[in-house]
């Protein structure tokens, strides 16, 4: 019997593509980007020759869509309202479109191209039907792509574990401002660190989070809604996170310092190469200074603290 199947289509202007392939990534790994900016010196390359479609060379170059695909009887409300969301906060204009379909065993033949994924010195992310035999050291998180929102394989949420690796203690309590799918805190407790606070401003990715938090075991992991900082806990931590987008951590830079203490690390992520600029710019005047910044396909994530 076929699998019945929604493909989530979301088109933008072409200069926001990157923005859309972050949040998109959030919902999967599995995604199918169409851009045709750059078709014309494609052609000129001699990289399509005279196989290229004639719908391609007639495509709008002002545009770019991503799509993921999602089994029907998942929540496509909540899905979409994500998306909207995340969409409104950066200020993107977009077309949203849900398209059925139906792909033959399709809901088990994706999974083989999820593998293990190590991050940094320890962390491996493993999908929940992977075996795999843990070397010495090493620490588990298991995710399921085909559901959660961030699964590790997105370069900004393995540049905001690299360096949680560096800075989680036993003693740490950790802040994940907009959480997706909890891996971030997930990470940080298998790290070792005492107390762990996820949030997200939307309630399905909050129980996402804690549904993986439940299959992960970690049980100092408390999970919340919030609108950035408006129903976070009140207090002092020792690690923040924030892999969101670049205009998002703008806007969070000027409050977060209420949540820190002398020696808070506080890691942002989720900012591609061409926005750094603009982060610094909100760095210095919210008076951080920046201890660490690391980079991987266009991607970057910084490391701070208090003046």
């Amino acid at each position: 019997m076929d699998n019945k199947w929604i493909q989530i289509k979301v088109t933008v202007k072409n200069d926001k593509l990157n923005d859309l392939v972050a949040i998109m990534s959030m919902i999967s790994n599995g995604l199918q980007i169409e851009d045709y900016s750059d078709i014309e010196d494609r052609i000129l390359d001699g990289v399509y020759g005279d196989l290229i479609d004639e719908s391609v060379l007639n495509a709008d170059r002002t545009i770019a869509s991503v799509s993921v695909y999602v089994p029907d009887d998942k929540p496509m409300q909540d899905y979409t309202m994500f998306i909207k969301e995340r969409l409104s906060a950066s200020d993107i204009e977009n077309k949203i479109e849900l398209i059925s379909l139906c792909e033959e065993d399709w809901a088990d033949s994706w999974k083989q191209y999820y593998k293990p994924i190590e991050i940094g010195n320890r962390l491996v992310v493993v999908p929940m039907w992977e075996k795999y035999d843990a070397k010495p050291n090493q620490v588990i998180v298991k995710m399921d792509p085909g559901m959660a929102f961030g699964t590790g394989t997105h370069e900004t949420t393995r540049l905001c574990a690299t360096l949680l690796e560096k800075y989680i203690t036993d003693e740490s309590t950790m802040l994940d401002v907009g959480c997706g799918s909890g891996i971030l805190a997930i990470c940080a407790s298998k790290l070792g660190a005492k107390e762990c606070y996820a949030y997200d401003i939307d309630p399905v990715a909050v129980k996402v989070a804690k549904e993986n938090v439940k299959d992960n075991d970690c049980n100092n992991i408390e999970c919340g809604v919030s609108d950035l900082l408006k129903g976070v806990k009140n207090g002092k931590y020792d690690v923040i996170t924030a892999n969101i987008v670049a205009d998002i951590i703008i806007r969070l830079l000027p409050d977060i310092g209420k949540f820190m203490h002398k020696d808070t690390v506080l890691v942002i992520s989720g900012i591609i190469d061409e926005r750094c600029a603009d982060v610094y710019k909100s760095i210095n005047e919210n008076s951080f200074v920046i201890t660490e910044e690391i980079h991987e396909n266009g991607w970057c994530a910084i490391s701070l603290k208090l003046q």
